[in-house]
């Protein structure tokens, strides 16, 4: 019989964080821990680590869901996983407890050469929003610690300064040397969103994330038909919870890449499937992680390596936070990798 609980922490950013959503200065999780209670060694924990004002479980009734699931779950109740198909964020939490309570650990969900220290994953380095100078700031600083990959969100500060930016960068690194992504999380209005793109298209960029807001599908379509930098889905994908309906995304718009993050699309099994179904349409994909903390990167992380690819994902190490859980997840030259010799601070829970 499987007992289950939960926690809360509040994880404060060492500095402010900029989003599409208004600047982040702390962020609340949730941990769901499940315990075999006739094998009390053996658990699994997931974190449900929702994003304010994008996930669709941000909401204040949120922690009574978790609560009702822990209670469910205690009394051997049968979990319907469609029951949470409108929380993602509990749903990834949830699968990636009961894959923790399958495993060997609690923490040790997909072994891989990742797990053993053997193998990285290559990262781009994430330049947050904010003005000029401090964009500018962030570029040296991952140029210097060795990325060759390099996303930058834009549609904060105005369109020249970021052009700006994007050149000087792109002067003094060729793409041969520096692949460079932007994310600009809706900020474009559909009207003028080509004449923007070919701008940013001179710089030989490799994506624009998301250059109109989400639910526009006849824009985003047009857009995608007739862009001169290939464009890649997020937001979009949010709340697209049925393989048919996700197939009919696909079919429509037409992308030329997906954004996967399971805590946003619903967990593993479902992001799985927008793999399956991108690849069957010849469309690009990679795995970001979304202001989780450690656990929650963790999970996303050892999946990821299971997956063959060898593009550049958006997996963050979790140093935005003073008060992370301490894990053996680092990031060294470009990669996040992982240090079996280091060990988790689960007490922290």
């Amino acid at each position: 019989m499987i007992q289950a609980s939960y926690s809360k922490r509040t994880l404060n950013f060492k500095l402010p964080a900029g989003t599409s959503r208004g600047v982040l200065t702390e962020k609340e999780v949730f941990y769901l821990t499940l315990t075999d209670s006739t094998n009390l060694s053996r658990s699994g924990i997931g974190e449900i680590a929702p994003i304010p004002k994008l996930s669709p479980d941000a909401i204040p009734e949120l922690e009574e869901k978790i609560a009702a699931l822990v209670r469910n779950i205690n009394r051997n109740d049968t979990i319907d996983e469609k029951d949470l198909v409108h929380f993602p964020a509990l749903r990834f939490g949830y699968e990636t407890a009961l894959k923790g309570l399958k495993s060997e650990s609690p923490i040790l969900l997909y072994p891989s050469e990742f797990t053993s220290g053997k193998a990285g994953i290559p990262i781009n380095g994430l330049i947050w929003m904010g003005n000029k100078e401090f964009m500018l700031h962030q570029v040296e600083e991952k140029l210097a610690a060795g990325f060759t990959c390099l996303k930058l969100k834009i549609g904060a500060i105005d369109f020249e300064s970021e052009l700006d930016i994007l050149k000087s960068i792109r002067k003094q690194f060729p793409v041969e040397q520096l692949e460079i992504r932007v994310d600009a999380n809706g900020a474009f209005a559909a009207g003028n969103a080509r004449s923007i793109l070919e701008e940013l298209a001179k710089f030989k960029l490799h994506s624009i994330e998301q250059p109109i807001k989400a639910s526009q599908v006849e824009e985003m379509r047009k857009l995608c038909a007739a862009t001169p930098l290939p464009v890649a889905l997020d937001e979009e994908l949010i709340g697209i919870t049925d393989y048919s309906e996700k197939a009919n995304l696909l079919d429509e718009i037409k992308p030329q890449y997906i954004i996967l993050k399971p805590t946003l699309t619903g967990g593993i099994k479902a992001s799985e499937e927008w793999i399956t179904l991108a690849e069957e349409r010849e469309i690009g994909w990679w795995v970001t992680s979304a202001l989780e903390s450690n656990i929650g990167l963790n999970a996303i992380a050892q999946w990821t390596a299971t997956l063959g690819t060898s593009n550049f994902q958006g997996l963050g190490t979790g140093a935005l936070f003073t008060n992370n859980i301490y894990s053996p997840l680092y990031v060294s030259e470009g990669y996040i990798r992982y240090n079996p010799n280091i060990n988790w601070n689960l007490a922290e829970l």
